[in-house]
């Protein structure tokens, strides 16, 4: 006799299976990977037979966890696309990505630390959020909004550092306060001054004499920054001074 799997069946089978994903997802979050799938399943609400029969191993479940998550950020990436300008979707994304860091830390480190990853469910996902990434990287630079020296591979280990930092930061509002201001980083330059000359330390070689203390001829130290020198010293200032006329 054949069983005949109908509609219904595959819905639940569906549901079952995204129940016991982000019943694992919260797991793992909370207690490690180290946590029984048999509590995975109390807290999906299924049986175990459910979770065996959709992931027989726990790496199976792991990579499906994480593979949703993922997926998660490039559907997220691309309704940014969509509806918002190219510099605003990128930084959206970013943002997203390094904010929500913090539930994929414990599979990331098993992954990192085990060099038989990824599997072929996780690289397809990998491949799309990189692309998506590559895409959105250069919409914000043809847009202007993101400094054209810099590649997905940047961006990938400056959101690996933001990550580290916000979970180093207790007061979670400043650490993404933190990461903003680090993010600006990513921002073209603007220029500080806006006349046609230079600053004095970026007008290259001098050609002329040394500059000299007005009263005593003794040469001076050229700053990098700050007004021209007049004088070698205070003594040589306060003689000029005391030299000018009474009002």
């Amino acid at each position: 006799m054949t069983t005949v799997i109908g509609a219904g069946d595959r819905s639940d089978a569906r549901r079952n299976r995204a129940r016991v994903l982000a019943a694992a997802g919260e797991a793992f979050a909370e207690r490690g990977l180290d946590v029984p799938l048999g509590d995975i399943a109390r807290r999906a609400g299924v049986g175990a037979g459910t979770v065996y029969r959709h992931f027989p191993t726990k790496h199976a479940l792991v990579e499906a966890v994480f593979a949703q998550q993922l997926g998660e950020l490039v559907a997220s990436g691309e309704r940014r696309t969509a509806r918002s300008e190219p510099t605003e979707a990128f930084f959206g994304f970013v943002l997203d990505v390094i904010d929500t860091s913090r539930s994929r830390a414990t599979v990331c480190d098993v992954m990192s630390a085990d060099a038989s990853w990824p599997r072929p469910v996780l690289t397809a996902t990998l491949a799309r959020l990189h692309h998506l990434l590559t895409v959105l990287l250069e919409a914000a630079q043809r847009d202007g909004g993101v400094r054209p020296d810099v590649d997905p591979d940047d961006i990938v280990a400056l959101t690996v550092g933001c990550a580290a930092m916000l979970t180093a930061r207790h007061d979670r509002a400043a650490g993404i306060q933190l990461v903003r201001l680090t993010l600006d980083g990513l921002r073209p330059s603007v220029p500080v001054v806006t006349e046609g000359r230079s600053f004095r330390d970026n007008r290259g070689p001098r050609t002329g004499p040394a500059p000299a203390c007005e009263e005593c001829g003794a040469v001076l130290t050229v700053h990098p920054t700050g007004r021209p020198a007049r004088y070698c010293g205070t003594t040589c200032r306060q003689r000029a001074h005391r030299r000018r006329p009474a009002p």
